[in-house]
Parts: C-alpha cells; sequence; structure tokens
C-alpha cells in the first residue's frame, strides 16, 4: 500500500512579503469591505493566526531570491502590506492548487462562533476587546453572547453545525424546550435555517407548548391556525416515521436494484426489454440509477 502523500509541509516557514505573488487580483472595492476590515483590524491586533497558503514558484531554477504563489490568504498578504510588514508567516503546499485546500475550510457557524466569544470572555478578555478585534460594534458582541440564552440544550446540539439565522434563536425562546427540539428538527428535515421558516413553524404552535400567550396572526383565523397545527404536527411525525424506517427501506431498494442489474446483464432478457417493453426498460434503467443516487446522498449525510 503507498503511502498517503503530504499536501503540505511541516513546518511553517517566514517569507518577505516582496517574494509573494498573488495568483489572482484583489478588486480595488474589496479594501473597504467589512470583511477585508475586520481581517485589518484581527492582522493588526493578534498577528497572522492562520498562515498563508503557498507554492513554490521556479520561473527561474537559479533564481535569487525563490519566488512563491499564493494559493489562499490573499486579503491576509494585503492587510500585511498595509500594516507596513515585510514578512509573513506561510505554509508551504506541495501542490499549486488551491481548490481543495479551499473546499475542506468549515466556516463558523452563529452557535460556535456564540460560544467561542463566551469563552473568551469567561476567560477575562473584555467584550471591547473582542469587538475591537473584529472590527465590529459592541452591541453585536452582546447579541451573541447572549444568543443561545433560553434555547434548549438538544436543541443547541441539534443546529450547532448548521448556518441559522440569527433571528431564528428569537423565535425559538417563544417556545418551551420540546418544541424547540422538535422545530429545530424540522428545520433540519427541510434543510431551511431561516427566521421566515421558524415563525411559520411558531405560528403552527399549539398554545401550550409556548413560553408566552400567542397574540392572533393578521390574516389568519384561529379556525386555520388551528389546522396549520394540526397540520403540522402530521408532518412532523410523517417525518419521524420516514427517519425511522429510511435505513431499511434504502437497503431492500438496493437489493432490488441488484436483482435487477443482474436481469439487464442478460442479453436475452435485455434484448427482448428493448424490442418489445422499450419504456419499461427505460423506466427500470431510471429507478437504478435514482436508487443508486439516493444510497450516495444517504452515505454522505
Amino acid at each position: 500500500m503507498s503511502e498517503v502523500k503530504n499536501a503540505f509541509d511541516n513546518n511553517l516557514i517566514t517569507i518577505p512579503t516582496s517574494q509573494l505573488l498573488p495568483s489572482r487580483i484583489i478588486p480595488a472595492a474589496t479594501f473597504g469591505s467589512p470583511k477585508y476590515l475586520s481581517i485589518l483590524a484581527s492582522v493588526r491586533e493578534l498577528g497572522i493566526i492562520e498562515p498563508l497558503a503557498i507554492h513554490h514558484e521556479p520561473i527561474d531554477l537559479n533564481e535569487q531570491p525563490p519566488r512563491y504563489l499564493i494559493l489562499d490568504g490573499h486579503l491576509r498578504l494585503a492587510a500585511l502590506k498595509q500594516l507596513g510588514a515585510r514578512h509573513a508567516l506561510c505554509l508551504l503546499s506541495t501542490d499549486d492548487e488551491g481548490f481543495t485546500y479551499n473546499r475542506q475550510i468549515n466556516r463558523l457557524t452563529p452557535i460556535q462562533e456564540s460560544k467561542m466569544i463566551i469563552q473568551a470572555i469567561e476567560r477575562g478578555v473584555s467584550a471591547e476587546r473582542i469587538a475591537e478585534v473584529l472590527n465590529i460594534s459592541i452591541d453585536r458582541i452582546h447579541i451573541r453572547q447572549n444568543l443561545l440564552k433560553g434555547i434548549a440544550t438538544e436543541a443547541i446540539e441539534l443546529l450547532k453545525t448548521r448556518m441559522v439565522g440569527q433571528p431564528v434563536f428569537h423565535i425559538l425562546r417563544k417556545m418551551k424546550p420540546m418544541r424547540q427540539i422538535e422545530a429545530a428538527e424540522m428545520m433540519i428535515s427541510a434543510n431551511c435555517y431561516t427566521g421566515r421558516y421558524a415563525h411559520m413553524v411558531l405560528t403552527a404552535t399549539r398554545p401550550e407548548d409556548l413560553t408566552e400567550s400567542k397574540n392572533s396572526v393578521e390574516g389568519v383565523s384561529p379556525e386555520n391556525i388551528l389546522k396549520m397545527e394540526r397540520e403540522m404536527e402530521r408532518l412532523y411525525h410523517d417525518y419521524r416515521l420516514v427517519e425511522d424506517t429510511l435505513g431499511e427501506t434504502m437497503l431492500v431498494l438496493v437489493v432490488a436494484k441488484g436483482y435487477l442489474c443482474r436481469l439487464l446483464r442478460n442479453e436475452a432478457i435485455s434484448a427482448y426489454l428493448n424490442r418489445f417493453e422499450p419504456d419499461l426498460s427505460r423506466e427500470l434503467v431510471g429507478i437504478m440509477d435514482a436508487v443508486t443516487a439516493d444510497s450516495r446522498n444517504l452515505d454522505r449525510e
């Protein structure tokens, strides 16, 4: 068995900024964007936390000093140059492509960000200092600090890796813990984490599952709200039933697909279907492709 090739050198290196070559042009408007200003503030206050990813660019083997192509970190390099830095901490890549590196980056979710801010404050870092480093207002720090107050632990665990809109948490606080968990599961099943979807779930929530009395929704009669509550509850139970039987159903479909594949590999059967039942033959092939795609999606999840 061959060894896995390392994608990066094991040691960080410090390279003069004059030897770093950009692989793309940064639009002028980017330097006034909140993202760049946040990076600039972070580099100014804390330095480079995430090293630049670079690759040795041998344009001339005898060239001195050597030059390096930037795979990831153009904005960090721009911030360093703006601050007058002459060197940058870098991670040397063994390949000259940046897609794989950027594809594997996991962005912080709102819940993860909130927990990091809470931990920093508990360790003695002031909210003002965090706001200064992130280049955002202190009010936003307080909002993120209190984001998870009133949210059930189980609901937080379900949503911790999801990019949930901040208005969702305000809506969830209006529900009791068990309903919060149900709402989180419904958002996951629908793959929708917006405030509008959460408000729809809130509207279809029974009064006894709310932390406060529910005001009537403008344009919606109490009878219609009651119907929505029943329909939402029915959909939730149907979802749980499908979730419980999904593995067994997929197993049956994969076995059936294998049987169909063996049948269609028989030249006599395949020729007969193509000649006398072409529609059925195409339908069987389509079903097998669909089962294969569903099986791959299930494995990926």
